[in-house]
């Protein structure tokens, strides 16, 4: 299997993860994480594929910045918030919280969505051979 589809089954182990917790309202922020993972993954797939070295970096912003010609990702208020949650949702006490609280299992579902919008919009680049690079 070629690097960059590990990086996609990675995405996808993650999306798989946030399936079975969904609908846990106490493991919104775990959903938050793995979302922010499944994106961060996705990208990463596109950037092996497009023989971009890949960084050691988590910042779904600057990761973005390598796919942006080559994805069409439109909610960056999304992005934002999964940043802010994705190194705090891995500690306990009110770590990995919103401004008011853990998310809501309605911003949880959001949060895979978009997630899975991300994976699949790679998954059909990779499956096509549609890289702009």
């Amino acid at each position: 299997m070629n690097l960059d589809q590990e990086w996609l089954k990675a995405s996808n182990d993650d999306l798989k993860t946030i399936s079975k917790i969904l609908d846990f309202d106490d493991l919104s922020h775990i959903v938050a994480f793995h979302a922010q993972q499944s994106i961060e993954k996705s990208f990463k797939a596109i950037m092996e594929s497009e023989k971009i070295k890949i960084p050691k970096e988590h910042n779904l912003f600057k990761l973005k910045n390598f796919v942006k010609d080559t994805l069409e990702i439109n909610n960056d208020d999304l992005l934002d918030t999964l940043n802010q949650l994705y190194i705090d949702s891995r500690y306990p006490s009110e770590f990995g919280l919103l401004p008011d609280g853990k998310p809501t299992t309605e911003e949880a579902q959001e949060f895979y969505e978009f997630a899975l919008s991300i994976y699949e919009q790679v998954k059909n680049i990779l499956e096509k051979g549609n890289i702009k690079s």
